[in-house]
């Protein structure tokens, strides 16, 4: 089991692990071990989701997410494979984690009538400014 939340507990079944052969360094050992860690959670068919949860997680633009709301997170910073699972599914928590907030509504402002009026004077003073560095060619 994996607890994401009090309320969402994640069971091993919806978890699917892959074991991958891990580029980089370990001389001849790292061409017969497989280290790396593809963990797979299908957030779209999901029962242990909420739905709130799961739209937030899906509208993500997240290059880890494919087009069939399947997650995928490869872990491969470790050279042991245990370490690297444990990277994986605590890289998972935290995803779901962050879309448990609710992102705070955005109540649109207008501008206030002295920030447009030192919005134009800034315009108005670097119109100036490039106007003074041309050249006049009435002159010549």
């Amino acid at each position: 089991m994996l607890s994401v939340s009090r309320s969402i507990v994640l069971p091993e079944s919806e978890l699917v692990v892959r074991f991958l052969r891990a580029d980089g360094p370990g001389g001849q050992h790292v061409n017969r071990t497989e280290s790396a860690v593809e963990l797979r959670f299908d957030v779209l068919h999901s029962p242990s989701l909420p739905d709130e949860v799961r739209a937030r997680v899906l509208a993500r633009s997240d290059r880890r997410l494919t087009d069939d709301g399947v997650l995928v997170i490869q872990a491969r910073r470790f050279r042991d494979q245990g370490r690297n699972r444990e990277d994986a599914r605590e890289r998972l928590t935290e995803i779901l984690r962050n879309a448990l907030v609710v992102p705070k509504k955005r109540i649109a402002t207008k501008p206030t009538r002295a920030s447009q009026q030192r919005r134009l004077e800034g315009k108005q003073q670097r119109a100036k400014v490039k106007q003074t560095r041309s050249r006049s060619w009435s002159h010549e």
